[in-house]
């Protein structure tokens, strides 16, 4: 690289980290807020079609019962293993898990607009340049999107238009590395990619390198680059980190790792974008369970609680969150009623969780308590083939369209 081009990545870079400083402080006015129940949300189901399924499937979720509408399938598409909604929810974001597009190595990522009875039109799609995408974000100005490429163990950034079509994504960032698990860490392993409330730091986590790899984003040029201060966090050898998840209030952050069925508690310091480790605690019962593996987290819309989901003991691992320090309590664990508990995710509310059980073709509908964080099924459980993600969002929250910047 050319003398001049260092000087303009780092310029760029440094005006990244000097708008970390205000964007922090104005995270204190979006944190806390409560939703209130009823309503309906519209859930959107990813999926592996190797089996029945044929792509995107969708359903309703009543806000006050948890009852949900038996599914449909809202769009045809390959292996649409993770699903994103951009901010205003007019569209819809979905990996292709493959390992070759249009006869070339590497997976794709596709585009669709949400029709107003909740069907999904499909605007355009593009290579991601890097194997078996599994993970898609959408920033929080919906201009750009990242996927994280398992096999291709790198991240992909593309711009997408005004239009909500994905346009051709910039070079991929590779990964480099291995850890000690000969099996499942002999090179990286991008997971999954989560950006902070401030929109500039994003976070890719690496099970094949056992590291959280830190990067500064700047929505206004499109530039992703690592983060100087702290471009990559160490996790315990053989953990395989998989999914991240921020706290609402911005101080802390948990790690999931699959390999070694933990969860990691860190600090987030949101004015630095730097990370520092506080503790660790295993997901599964006192005496673990042999063949388990780790897959989703999330953190209760209140922050008190966070959940994590065990495949192979298939069950939810519920756990209380210490006011101020972050750190994890657990307080048992909720059996989902099927096989490998992939993905889950929680109601805008707060008040129901759906953990999609992989092998069984079933989604359970838990309540949640909101005095203790604990689950209760609700009775219902929702067929569909070989659940792997779920993603939705408040019908009433479309009234009134969301104005985007530059939009």
């Amino acid at each position: 690289m050319a003398a001049w081009q260092q000087w303009s990545v780092r310029l760029v870079l440094f005006l990244m980290l000097a708008s970390l400083g205000a964007d922090a402080r104005a995270q204190g006015s979006r944190r806390g807020r409560r939703n209130v129940s009823g309503g309906k949300a519209r859930v959107y189901i990813g999926t592996y079609t190797d089996g029945k399924s044929k792509g995107i499937y969708r359903s309703e979720l009543d806000l006050e019962t948890g009852e949900m509408s038996p599914v449909e399938l809202a769009a045809e598409l390959k292996n649409p293993s993770f699903l994103a909604i951009a901010p205003g929810n007019e569209y819809l974001y979905s990996v292709s898990e493959i390992e070759e597009y249009e006869g070339q190595p590497g997976g794709g990522v596709a585009a669709f607009k949400i029709d107003p009875d909740g069907g999904l039109t499909k605007l355009n799609e593009q290579p991601t340049d890097g194997g078996a995408p599994c993970h898609v974000a959408i920033d929080q100005t919906g201009r750009t999107l990242f996927c994280a490429n398992y096999s291709g163990g790198s991240l992909t950034v593309a711009p997408i238009k005004r239009d909500g079509t994905i346009a051709v994504p910039l070079p991929v960032i590779k990964h480099e590395g291995s850890s000690v698990n000969p099996q499942r860490q002999s090179g990286p392993h991008a997971h999954s990619v989560t950006i902070d409330e401030s929109n500039r730091i994003v976070v890719v986590a690496d099970l094949g390198l056992d590291k959280l790899m830190i990067y500064l984003y700047s929505p206004k040029f499109g530039a992703v680059g690592p983060h100087e201060l702290q471009p990559e966090v160490d996790l315990a050898p053989g953990a395989g980190p998989r999914h991240f998840a921020f706290h609402p209030s911005g101080n802390h952050a948990y790690v999931i790792n699959e390999l070694d069925s933990t969860i990691t508690a860190l600090a987030y310091d949101g004015k630095a974008g730097t990370f520092r480790k506080l503790d660790t605690v295993s997901t599964l019962p006192e005496g673990g369970h042999e063949g388990n593996s780790t897959a989703d987290i999330h953190v209760h819309p209140t922050g008190k609680w966070v959940y994590g989901s065990n495949r192979g003991h298939d069950s939810i691992a519920m756990f209380s969150v210490e006011k101020g320090t972050g750190k994890l309590t657990p307080m048992g664990h909720e059996k989902t009623g099927g096989k490998t508990p992939r993905n889950f995710a929680i109601d805008p509310t707060g008040r129901f969780l759906l953990a999609e059980n992989q092998d069984s073709d079933t989604i359970r509908i838990f309540k949640i308590d909101l005095e203790t964080g604990k689950l209760t099924a609700t009775g219902q459980d929702l067929e569909v083939p070989s659940p792997v993600c779920v993603q939705m969002f408040r019908l009433d929250a479309t009234a009134g369209k969301l104005r985007l910047p530059g939009r």
